[in-house]
């Protein structure tokens, strides 16, 4: 494996870990900001798109490690949740105005989501494949 490579691979396993934690927090930060106002801030939203911007480099390093390194693709499903984390960030976006009144609800059932993706992508990565 190049440098580019490992550092692409050790980029990938990590990123994947901050916006897993990151993710949960986020989350959780939502579903308390819900019930207490107390903890509703810009910071909240900054902390959200930070973590949720994460998840497409994450994905972009995953595609730059199969295709700039000619590696063996990983579980199909790996991919697949991946990609429907991307979709997933999209469709909370998308309905941030039609939920505005629920929106700390999306938000924080959302990164709890997104948090359970990154968590289910990880262990499909990890499962051997059927011989």
């Amino acid at each position: 494996m190049s440098v580019l490579g490992s550092v692409l691979s050790d980029s990938h396993t990590v990123l994947a870990w901050v916006a897993i934690v990151g993710n949960a927090i986020a989350g959780v930060w939502a579903l308390a900001a819900h019930k207490a106002e107390g903890l509703r801030s810009s910071a909240l939203w900054w902390f959200t798109g930070v973590v949720e911007v994460l998840l497409f480099v994450q994905v972009a390093f995953g595609v730059a490690m199969i295709s700039i390194e000619n590696r063996a693709q990983p579980e199909d499903f790996h991919m697949f949740y991946g990609f429907v984390a991307l979709a997933t960030v999209g469709i909370i976006y998308s309905y941030r105005h039609q939920l505005k009144d629920h929106m700390y609800l999306l938000y924080g059932f959302g990164g709890l989501f997104l948090m359970g993706l990154g968590l289910r992508a990880i262990v499909r990565g990890e499962a051997s494949p059927n011989p």
